[in-house]
């Protein structure tokens, strides 16, 4: 899966055990500017360092897998966890989320012509 978006915050590494890293980053993610949606994906192990040479304002496109696992505690409740996993970030540029201007379209009328005697269509 992937996504495109602006660099709301990045988390420094997070030792969660000696052998366990983890990073976190937010998305800015604007399918409809006028409520836009803040996203929160990590990177493990090795994969920390892709937020390395990201910045804050950036705009970028972050590939990740879905993830989801089942956790039960001791009295029994099951309890369920979601992901987003990024295994790839490319970066876009700074602008890349400003609107492009275009010109309006040009319309010119419509070519209509007279229908001809040799027109056998009934209608």
């Amino acid at each position: 899966m992937e996504i495109k978006g602006k660099v709301h915050e990045i988390s420094p590494v997070m030792n969660v055990t000696e052998t366990f890293k983890k990073r976190e980053l937010v998305i800015e993610f604007a399918e409809n500017p006028a409520y836009p949606e803040f996203v929160k994906f990590e990177a493990i192990q090795d994969k920390v360092s892709l937020f390395d040479k990201c910045k804050v304002g950036e705009f970028v496109e972050v590939a990740f897998n879905l993830k989801g696992r089942a956790w039960t505690d001791k009295a029994g409740k099951t309890s369920y966890f979601n992901t987003l996993q990024v295994w790839k970030l490319t970066s876009l540029g700074a602008d890349a989320g400003a609107p492009i201007q275009e010109e309006a379209p040009s319309f010119s009328a419509p070519n209509i012509s007279s229908p001809s005697d040799d027109d056998d269509l009934p209608f």
